[in-house]
């Protein structure tokens, strides 16, 4: 069996997309509709009870399940694996709320996130988010050299705007990202500016950024699929351009790009990159 990539959608970036607000209904059936593998709830974005009542709709669907759990303790963590269980989600993604200042205290905190998730045969990887145990590209790689077991998901929207990188990134910038890229086991699709987590995708001042995010997710695919030789394991490629504060606005609240039109040419993107990836690893 070979490697597939799946493209999910986040359903927090389905949010104020037309108004009057579509039904959680309508916004998994236009995922749908649109291509999408699958669909990503999020636990920042929904409460706990919310996030339940989205099950039926997966199996409504079709759609694969994806989820991502913002826990504020080590326990906390176990809800989110339940939940993940019940839709299918093939991991859960960790951006953790307990972040200890030193190294050393995060350590045992990530260990203890990876020995409950063992406990409930729930893989999880952890995000490169900004406000989190991972919040810091220095720290975040420190934590990969302590942990040789921990797994990422990468956004690197996060890292550009954390260390306000200048475009193309100094080489010891781009050397830690190579670090993040080889232990990372799925990707989210955003693209930023040193000094804006979001931008639109189209205008030209922004194209050495998208040129920049579309490479890095070139060598974050083939590194995976190095890693990967002979498996049937998926990799998960999710899209996540979120609504206002996330999306820049003009002085009437508007936004500036049309964000489902970008999340549909972010999958176009990531399919692109992987059959290049895919067929370069044969």
């Amino acid at each position: 069996m070979a490697s597939h990539l799946l493209v999910y959608q986040a359903l927090w970036a389905m949010d104020r997309l037309v108004a009057p607000e579509a039904s959680t209904g309508e916004k998994f059936d236009r995922v749908r509709e649109a291509g999408f593998d699958g669909m990503a709830i999020d636990l920042g974005a929904l409460t706990l009870e919310q996030a339940e009542a989205t099950v039926p709709h997966f199996a409504r669907t079709g759609l694969a399940g994806g989820l991502t759990a913002f826990p504020s303790s080590v326990e906390g963590l176990r809800p989110a694996l339940l939940l993940a269980q019940r839709i299918s989600a093939p991991f859960v993604v960790v951006i953790g709320q307990e972040m200890p200042v030193r190294l050393a205290d995060m350590i045992p905190v990530i260990e203890g996130w990876l020995r409950l998730a063992e406990r409930e045969a729930m893989p999880i990887q952890f995000e490169t988010h900004r406000n989190c145990i991972t919040n810091d590209l220095y720290t975040a790689v420190q934590l990969l050299d302590a942990v040789p077991e921990m797994s990422l998901a990468a956004d690197l929207s996060h890292y550009v705007v954390d260390r306000e990188m200048p475009c193309p990134p100094t080489p010891a910038l781009q050397a830690l990202i190579d670090r993040v890229l080889a232990r990372s086991e799925s990707f989210q699709g955003r693209v930023a500016a040193r000094g804006q987590i979001q931008i639109a995708l189209d205008f030209p001042q922004n194209q050495k950024w998208v040129s920049l995010f579309r490479a890095w997710w070139r060598q974050g695919f083939a590194s995976w699929l190095s890693r990967h030789v002979g498996s049937d394991e998926d990799l998960v490629f999710l899209c996540e351009l979120g609504p206002p504060d996330y999306a820049i606005t003009d002085a009437h609240g508007r936004e500036l790009s049309d964000r489902w039109a970008e999340a549909r040419l972010l999958a176009q993107w990531a399919r692109e990159i992987w059959r290049e990836c895919a067929g370069n690893s044969r």
